[in-house]
């Protein structure tokens, strides 16, 4: 199984609304954005070699300030 299809797993397990955003009008934005109660959680993931770009650092800092939650899953196996 792949991480990133653990990571929905995981979050669809503890009964949240997860969306995968392929493709959207906005660059260096989360992998997943998961819904439940009202509440949004983006959540970014990277492989064991990966890292986070200029811009996607810039969009964790937009949606904090935003007042949303931001995670990144940072897979180092």
């Amino acid at each position: 199984m792949k991480q990133t299809d653990k990571i929905r797993k995981h979050w669809e397990s503890k009964g949240w609304f997860v969306v995968n955003l392929i493709k959207t009008n906005k660059n260096g934005i989360a992998d997943y954005a998961m819904f439940k109660n009202g509440k949004t959680v983006f959540v970014e993931s990277k492989e064991k070699f990966d890292r986070l770009s200029k811009l996607q650092e810039y969009r964790i800092k937009q949606f904090k300030e935003a007042g949303f939650d931001y995670y990144v899953n940072d897979i180092k196996q």
